[in-house]
């Protein structure tokens, strides 16, 4: 297969994750965000297991099994798939969906960073630009006004989750030689449990049926597919390039959110978007795929 397919790949994942950021804010209206992330997670495991049964009856596909080894790295995703949404959607209670989508590209240089200091992966010229302007942007994300330069607890909130899901993109990264279905199986059945049991034990849990289908609904699309293909792209690109098409997902995320919610953003905003802007283009046309 060629790298422009793995690229389309990428760029696919992230337009379907951006779905998520302004539809979740509309569901946080009814449900809470432990449980929203719970049901997220929880569709795309169902769901992907679905393709998944449908796949093995009707073709013959063989992919590197797992192995005691690997089982660190499932954990550690896992784990960080818990974490990372829940305290996304904390920050997207509190903060302007569009912002959020914005603040989501600080996965980029989460993402590179750890793939640079721990799983030693190389960072080149562009890519190094692209971060530089991603995390002033992110700065000015997190100051809710910038003439008393008072900080966001929300968007802090969303910063920590992004940080979350670098990480457990440099672990999913060592699991992508394996099925990439199975990958997002495992990582949503298993941290949609996890999350959907702490919801129980807060006190959290809600039996609103319609609200709960249309959540794991989005959870299919907006995650599931979006993690497979995500996946399936860092079998090629590898976890640095890879999160760095992932930088359309905010932009698609913001025109969804100002024409849902017609908010009007403050300055802050609109300089972030330039910054990302750039950001966005420097990582996108780094040539060194496979940095």
């Amino acid at each position: 297969m060629k790298k422009k397919t793995y690229i389309l790949y990428a760029i696919l994942a992230a337009v379907l994750y951006a779905i998520s950021t302004p539809l979740s804010k509309l569901l946080l209206n009814e449900l809470s965000p432990t449980m929203i992330a719970g049901l997220l997670y929880m569709g795309a495991g169902l769901g992907m297991s679905i393709v998944g049964y449908i796949r093995m009856k009707t073709t013959n596909h063989t992919y590197k099994k797992f192995t005691k080894d690997e089982l660190p790295h499932i954990l550690g995703m896992i784990v960080l798939d818990i974490i990372a949404p829940i305290m996304l959607m904390i920050g997207l209670k509190t903060s302007l969906p569009e912002n959020v989508a914005l603040l989501n590209n600080f996965e980029i240089v989460a993402t590179s960073l750890l793939a640079a200091f721990i799983f030693k992966e190389v960072i080149p010229r562009r890519l190094r630009l692209a971060i530089i302007f991603v995390t002033l942007a992110s700065i000015i994300l997190t100051v809710d006004d910038l003439s008393a330069f008072t900080f966001s607890l929300g968007s802090l909130f969303v910063l920590l989750a992004a940080i979350s899901w670098g990480l457990e993109n440099n672990l999913t990264r060592k699991l992508s030689v394996n099925d990439p279905l199975m990958v997002v199986v495992i990582k949503g059945i298993f941290s949609g449990l996890g999350s959907l049991m702490i919801a129980f034990f807060l006190g959290e849990f809600s039996l609103n049926v319609t609200y709960i289908l249309m959540t794991l609904a989005l959870g299919f699309v907006a995650y599931g597919l979006s993690i497979f293909f995500y996946v399936t792209a860092q079998r090629e690109l590898g976890a640095a390039k890879t999160a760095t098409f992932y930088a359309f997902a905010p932009f698609v995320g913001v025109c969804l959110s100002l024409i849902i919610f017609q908010d009007i953003p403050q300055l802050n905003f609109f300089i972030a978007l330039i910054l990302m802007g750039l950001g966005s283009y420097f990582a996108s046309t780094e040539k060194r795929i496979n940095a």
